[in-house]
């Protein structure tokens, strides 16, 4: 086995192997759990680094394994699928801090944190997979092993969200089922390849591929919450806030949109998918879910709830960003994949610290927030200021670059669409921060059970993570010019999806 194939499996197995021996470790077990938490997260990404770097130098990596005859479980590294290894990594390894410290006095950590492990590895194998065969396996691990996280707390109300979580996502994993031995039988096979695959049949075959695709799109869009595919994702919401981050920052919704890129640009191709006239649908239902989402929104008092319909509207940005046809919109499509991610983990590590510290789960809770807690709070503000599009802040680019890429493609509606949305982003998240800073602290919080010490708010395990992540989001703005960061990493992959003289033609926003 060469060293190649080695670095992809020590990919899974970094948070595999931990995994399988955490679940057999006893709760009180702390100390050697953490360590394991910790070692697995910190090995893999040290060999998601080594990848990028080969992965830029022009290195190719894949290693496969014949199941059955015409049938392979196929893996490999590329810039596509590096965008989204590096960003489940990275936040992975915050969120298992902040997991940490969340569930120190819970019971089940060792169930938890072997599932915990289990999504990783299948959300990396997702990113890394060859062929839809791959892709599929592994997108129903992440199902599988996402439904114990979410009843994590066995209440009436987790196993409901949690059993409505299962009957959407395996709903559309037949789906995508469907449509993969559907392809599979006119190709032979379903090779993930730049430009596509679907264009060497013929034009007689138009009206299937078309049938296929909305089969692919809806077995996918589920996990990327399109609406109506969305309704599993509010209700999942009674999941423990580390559960809620993974679902929302790392894994299950980026896993959708990533699926989402691959069928567009690996199994159709742009140009393909834009001649059987595919995109402009995939538009127009983007572009509701995103006023949809931001609306439901609007009325939430739940806090995380609100994070949560705010999802699927930012969710649904990637997917409008792929369907513009042109290497712009799929530069602000890509980044803001990564983009939302850090914006939106911040939000829910500060949504965790706000239950767990003082009891709040409500938006009309939120009064004097930021006087008790002005460290959470300046991370809470950072991401909902990144979500509305700030300036400096990692949502400017994503947006500058999406309406750029409205403009070039000729879509001056969706221009509309994008400036909606970043006003209703404001309407639900200008009161939240309303509230922290300017209105008078309570007589007493709904349940303190976090003691401050001086300028130690909360937990250190559960302020770390949400204030790195915040300056992520700061910095993603600020250096988005800068070389390696995910805007460069997004215009190297829009250069190998379209022709150079493509690229060009608009001209680029700079910001």
């Amino acid at each position: 086995m060469t060293s190649q194939e080695l670095l992809l499996l020590g990919v899974l197995a970094s948070s595999l192997l931990p995994g399988l021996v955490i679940f057999m470790l006893p709760d009180a077990w702390v100390g050697v759990r953490s360590f394991l938490n910790l070692l697995g997260a910190t090995v893999k990404l040290g060999l998601v680094v080594v990848l990028l770097v080969g992965v830029a130098g022009g290195e190719a990596y894949s290693v496969r394994y014949e199941v059955l005859p015409g049938l392979e479980l196929a893996l490999k590294a590329d810039t596509l699928g590096m965008l989204f290894i590096t960003l489940s990594a990275i936040l992975w390894l915050f969120t298992t801090l902040y997991a940490i410290g969340y569930l120190e006095d819970a019971p089940h950590r060792s169930r938890f944190f072997g599932f915990f492990s289990l999504c990783v590895t299948a959300t990396m194998g997702i990113a890394m997979a060859a062929n839809l065969f791959t892709f599929f396996i592994f997108y129903e691990l992440l199902t599988l092993s996402t439904f114990p996280l979410v009843v994590h707390r066995g209440t009436d109300k987790a196993m409901k969200g949690g059993t409505v979580y299962l009957l959407y996502t395996l709903i559309g994993g037949t789906a995508l089922l469907t449509g993969i031995v559907w392809l599979h039988h006119l190709l032979g096979h379903t090779e993930f390849a730049q430009g596509g695959i679907a264009a060497a049949l013929g034009p007689q075959y138009a009206g299937q591929l078309k049938i296929i695709f909305l089969l692919l799109i809806a077995g996918v869009g589920v996990k990327a919450a399109i609406v109506p595919l969305h309704g599993w994702l509010p209700q999942a919401m009674v999941a423990p806030a580390p559960v809620s981050a993974l679902l929302h920052a790392v894994a299950v919704v980026k896993a959708g949109a990533f699926g989402i890129v691959r069928i567009i640009y690996e199994v159709y191709g742009v140009e393909f998918a834009q001649s059987l006239q595919l995109l402009y649908p995939l538009a127009i239902l983007a572009a509701v879910t995103i006023l949809w989402g931001s609306l439901r929104a609007l009325f939430q008092d739940d806090l995380k709830k609100r994070l949560a319909y705010s999802t699927v509207s930012q969710v649904s940005y990637i997917v409008l960003g792929l369907a513009m046809f042109g290497p712009i919109g799929t530069i602000g499509g890509l980044v803001h994949l990564v983009h939302q991610g850090i914006m939106k983990v911040t939000l829910f590590f500060c949504a965790g610290n706000y239950a767990e510290t003082l009891g709040i789960h409500k938006v009309s809770e939120m009064d004097g927030a930021g006087r008790r807690m002005p460290l959470t709070t300046l991370a809470f503000s950072i991401g909902a200021l990144g979500m509305m599009g700030a300036p400096l802040t990692a949502g400017a680019i994503s947006k500058a670059w999406l309406s750029d890429g409205a403009a070039a493609a000729g879509m001056d509606w969706a221009i509309w669409v994008l400036w909606t949305s970043s006003l209703l982003n404001a309407a639900y998240f200008l009161p939240i921060l309303w509230r922290a800073w300017v209105r008078p602290i309570p007589a007493a919080w709904p349940e303190e059970h976090i003691a401050a010490r001086g300028w130690r708010e909360t937990a250190w395990l559960l302020l770390l993570p949400p204030l790195a992540t915040a300056m992520m989001t700061l910095a993603a703005g600020v250096f988005a010019q800068s070389p390696g960061s995910p805007l460069a990493w997004a215009k190297l992959i829009a250069e190998r999806e379209y022709r150079p003289a493509a690229l060009a033609t608009p001209s680029a926003p700079e910001e």
